[in-house]
């Protein structure tokens, strides 16, 4: 396997504070791959930092080789690499199926013209509709978003990044506020997606952590603990002192 994205000693300040520090991170092509950390770790800033939505104060991003340090969020998108958010960012009124047709539209460049009936996208519903059964949607396709049960919409903003056909895929606790009986069936279909979509997990919950990664980094005060297998992960005595011992918010 071949690294599909990169960090290099990736650093982010805010004034004298180092929310980042020096992180170098390397995601083989079609992994399963985690990160974890205590809260206030800087998981999430480090995601943002992935993705564009802050720029790096030093270092350096690669994705499939391309230098993206300084690419703009939609450029980053184009280029597949995609994510959702511990909030869903939802069209509360649209439907499960209007939202994917409109995915597929944008990352088709046709975004302006979807609206029109959605039988005259004869195509783009096929794929929306597979997209659909793919994440056990297709009995709620019809039905308007913000009245879907919770675990129906973490599906759907999965599934809306999944139609985008991101090579990189970055979800941010996709199953917090999910039942507990829903979450391993999200993480599961998550995980059955094709072997060419590369994930990358944050995610608190160590059961789903240790049944989903095939590899997991450990983040500590914006800096890298360590990495490993899950066996190796969880007889480190450094990764359950540092949850143990630390506090915050992230």
């Amino acid at each position: 396997m071949s690294a599909v994205l990169e960090t290099h000693a990736i650093e982010k300040r805010f004034g004298g504070l180092v929310a980042t520090n020096k992180v170098s991170l390397s995601l083989e092509r079609g992994a399963r791959h985690a990160l974890i950390g205590p809260n206030g770790a800087g998981k999430t800033t480090l995601i943002n930092l992935l993705t564009g939505v802050l720029s790096v104060s030093s270092g350096a991003i690669r994705l499939e080789g391309e230098d993206i340090t300084h690419l703009k969020q939609d450029g980053r998108v184009r280029r597949g690499l995609t994510r959702t958010f511990q909030i869903n960012q939802l069209f509360a009124d649209l439907t499960p199926l209007e939202t994917i047709c409109l995915a597929i539209s944008e990352r088709e460049r046709g975004g302006g013209r979807w609206w029109a009936p959605l039988a005259a996208h004869k195509a783009t519903v096929r794929e929306a509709g597979e997209i659909i059964e793919r994440f056990l949607l297709a009995d709620v396709c019809n039905e308007r978003t913000g009245d879907l049960a919770y675990g129906k919409q973490r599906l759907l903003e999965i599934a809306t990044a999944v139609a985008l056909r991101p090579r990189v895929l970055l979800l941010d606790e996709p199953a917090a506020g999910v039942p507990e009986e829903e979450r391993h069936e999200i993480l599961g279909i998550v995980k059955a997606l094709p072997s060419d979509v590369t994930i990358l997990l944050i995610e608190h919950d160590m059961d789903l952590v240790f049944a989903f990664a095939d590899r997991i980094s450990v983040l500590v005060s914006g800096a890298l603990l360590t990495e490993g297998t899950a066996a190796e992960i969880a007889a480190d005595p450094r990764v359950r002192t540092a949850y143990l011992g630390e506090d915050g918010d992230d």
